[in-house]
């Protein structure tokens, strides 16, 4: 899930961007489906031409076999991913839209239209004047200087686009991390269901091992009632094991698009971190809920400086051509003009308006900035959750190894000593319970000690296409951007009005530093017994469906 200040951060840039873009983001996610991997209704295939990733054929018909087809197809197929990625294209034309200031815009009008008056020459005398005319305007309008209200909104389109590029790896991880914890999960379910029904074999004989014992006067009806007893509750065990597999099925489903099949082990997990410390220096770098709140804050901080911009004065070559008649009523007789101005204008007095939003601005980059100290709270705590857990998790399935074979042993061992009247029916069972726990105790702790390395990745921002799809060809969102960019761009006159209209400001924005102590306050981390941690690493008891 994104944490809250996820959510804050997401929603409040989304914001930023504008109903127009948001508009047209969902106008561009219903026209371009160049990315879109709708199924075939025949054939229930992806599409595989893109202008931005070569997609493979996946066949969402077919049963998913291995961890990597599964993470493939959550990848390529998943709708909140593909939104996303949509909606990133449509921010990519914010770019093109604010450099778009930097060159000459041009507008024309024309009329043709007829004109009739009547003049009272004398009381109760008329004379008429009529006829059709026809005019034409155009006016060329060339930005020479605005004191960087233009390059204000170039800063804030770029932060825009940066921000939409985090979001995508946010969703993208997400959307991974939903994939994996669903195909553990089955797995998991599925052993399960395997547990549950071992156990109420192992029920069954009791309870017809009791039976015989009873027609032998070797056991007593308590004896047999109580066998029952447990039989009755193993079989609703089974049950409710059998609801939780068919519950992760549709899980499945929903996070990779196709149904299981037999599915192989996942595949291990490498971690590039060895330590919570280095956990903590690798999520600052790479957590891209941090880089979008780092994003976001560049927006508004560009539009505050587009507010106080519009203090400044403005420079600006003006043309105008225009082509009507010399009379009113007569298209027989013309004239002609041109005219070439440079038109220096400046706000004077607005009742305190521009003063107003400049105010509103600086207080909402303040509060963009809090954000990243916000978003930096939360991702060191992420990232301790996910790291102690997977500590912990490790730890516990050393144990619980043990706990199996321990409670494996002691049941075989009372089941022979029952027969020799040496242990009670009430023991037997008690001992059967025990193994059920430890064996479902392992089954569950070894996909949470996969899991939690999986979690770890996300919270370190690791878990992504590259590491768990190597050798595929992914989604690159640089290909779009790249050809949106110089969208509209004029040779030789849009680098020469960009460079003189970014005098005196930055060409790009700084990352804000973090305010908050607490922010970068640390915690050590769990330590467990060095014996119950040792050589435990990913695919090896730690990996379901071992």
């Amino acid at each position: 899930m994104l944490r809250l200040s996820a959510a804050l951060i997401i929603s409040g840039a989304l914001g930023t961007v504008g109903a127009g873009a948001l508009a047209q983001s969902d106008a561009t996610a219903g026209r371009d489906t160049s990315l879109r991997e709708a199924a075939s209704p025949k054939q229930n295939r992806a599409q595989t031409s893109s202008a931005y990733g070569s997609k493979p054929a996946i066949d969402l018909a077919t049963p998913v076999q291995t961890f990597h087809e599964a993470v493939k197809r959550a990848y390529w197929t998943n709708p909140t991913l593909l939104a996303q990625r949509a909606q990133l294209r449509a921010l990519d034309y914010r770019l093109p839209q604010a450099r778009a200031g930097y060159g000459p815009k041009l507008d024309i009008s024309g009329s043709y239209g007829y004109e009739r008056d009547n003049f009272e020459l004398s009381a109760g005398g008329y004379i008429a004047a009529a006829d059709w005319t026809a005019t034409a305007t155009a006016v060329i309008t060339q930005p020479l200087f605005t004191f960087g209200r233009i390059a204000a909104d170039e800063r804030g389109a770029n932060a825009n686009i940066a921000f939409g590029r985090n979001a995508l790896r946010a969703t993208e991880m997400k959307v991974l991390l939903n994939a994996i914890v669903a195909y553990a999960s089955f797995i998991r379910d599925n052993d399960g269901v395997s547990i549950a029904r071992d156990n109420l074999a192992l029920l069954d004989r009791e309870a017809a091992d009791t039976a015989t014992r009873l027609r032998a006067g070797e056991a007593t009806s308590t004896d047999h009632q109580q066998v029952e007893t447990r039989v009755s509750l193993g079989r609703a065990q089974l049950y409710a094991a059998q609801e939780q597999f068919e519950s992760s099925r549709s899980e499945f489903l929903r996070a990779i698009g196709s149904l299981p099949g037999d599915l192989a082990a996942p595949e291990p997990l490498s971690l590039p971190v060895t330590s919570l410390e280095e956990a903590y220096a690798f999520a600052q770098r790479n957590d891209p809920i941090l880089a979008a709140a780092y994003a976001r804050e560049k927006v508004s901080r560009a539009a505050l400086q587009a507010a106080r911009a519009e203090q400044m004065p403005r420079v600006d070559l003006r043309g105008r051509a225009e082509s009507g008649t010399i009379e009113p009523y007569s298209s027989s007789l013309r004239q002609t003009s041109l005219r070439g101005e440079v038109i220096v204008s400046a706000p004077i007095f607005d009742s305190g308006l521009r003063r107003a939003r400049i105010s509103e601005a600086r207080e909402a980059n303040d509060s963009d900035w809090r954000l990243i100290d916000a978003a930096l709270r939360d991702s060191r705590v992420e990232t301790a959750a996910a790291w102690n857990s997977m500590i912990a998790q490790r730890a516990a399935v050393v144990q619980l190894v043990a706990s199996v074979d321990s409670a494996q042993r002691a049941y075989d061992g009372a089941l022979q000593q029952e027969r020799a009247g040496l242990r009670t029916t009430l023991d037997v069972l008690d001992l059967a319970r025990e193994l059920l726990t430890a064996r479902t105790a392992l089954n569950n702790a070894r996909t949470e000690s996969y899991l939690a390395e999986a979690r770890l990745l996300a919270a370190t921002g690791a878990l992504d296409g590259r590491e768990l799809l190597p050798g595929e060809t992914l989604y690159d969102p640089g290909t779009h951007y790249a050809r949106a960019r110089d969208d509209g761009d004029i040779p030789l006159l849009t680098p020469m009005i960009r460079a003189l209209d970014g005098v005196g400001s930055r060409s790009e924005l700084t990352d804000r530093p973090v305010r908050d102590s607490a922010g970068l306050t640390t915690t050590p981390g769990l330590v467990v017994d060095e014996t119950a941690v040792a050589a435990k690493v990913p695919g090896s008891d730690a990996t379901p469906g071992d």
